[in-house]
């Protein structure tokens, strides 16, 4: 995807989408968008994962539901940030008339941390983890709603709001299912894959 948007491929479908949103919003979608694109907020899912994790750890008396969490906050710090430095590439709402490009050497001031995007990114991960953690109590199409969902969700309403270019929000798609692919085959120790059978016991089995 990156080096596609290097050689000038898929920005004219940027363009095009993030002229269509400027002339096809309204007031109430516009805020109803702004309420939903919250659940890919980064800052609330860690510390709701990192809540979950310590009262399990409590529970159970050991600090392995912690490590998914730490593991995700770094995994999504570490690859994030960079290419968003890296890219420089400038948001929809911007007035440059270059700010589809990657690349740019933008002034001052200037957003410039589109590419990729970073609330799908977290989105994806933060919501696997989730999963993860609670897979005991959560029926199989539970999960399969808690990762599928707030995706899709947080994919359209940072296109619809103009926060990202179409292919900043794949780009941070793919990032983020690359990511919680690694993270969920890491057999983390003694989290619980099934129901559990006592309050106070963790499964052996391996989270794959």
């Amino acid at each position: 995807m990156t080096a596609a948007l290097a050689a000038g491929w898929l920005l004219d479908l940027d363009q095009a989408v993030a002229d269509w949103v400027d002339t096809h919003q309204t007031d109430l979608t516009y805020w109803l968008a702004r309420v939903l694109n919250f659940l890919g907020s980064g800052s609330p899912l860690t510390l709701l994962c990192l809540g979950i994790a310590i009262w399990l750890g409590v529970r159970r008396r050991s600090l392995w539901p912690i490590a998914p969490v730490v593991a995700a906050f770094l995994a999504t710090g570490f690859a994030i940030m960079p290419l968003k430095l890296w890219t420089d590439r400038a948001a929809p709402r911007s007035t440059l008339p270059d700010a589809v490009e990657l690349f740019n050497t933008l002034p001052p001031g200037e957003y410039s941390i589109s590419y990729p995007s970073g609330h799908l990114v977290n989105t994806v991960v933060w919501y696997g983890v989730l999963v993860l953690l609670l897979t005991p109590w959560l029926g199989r199409t539970a999960r399969r709603w808690l990762r599928v969902a707030p995706p899709v969700i947080v994919f359209c309403t940072t296109i619809y709001l103009n926060y990202h270019w179409v292919t900043d929000s794949v780009a941070g798609l793919l990032l983020g299912l690359l990511l919680d692919r690694l993270l969920t085959r890491v057999p983390w120790p003694r989290i619980p894959r099934g129901p559990v059978t006592s309050p106070a016991s963790w499964g052996p089995s391996l989270v794959r």
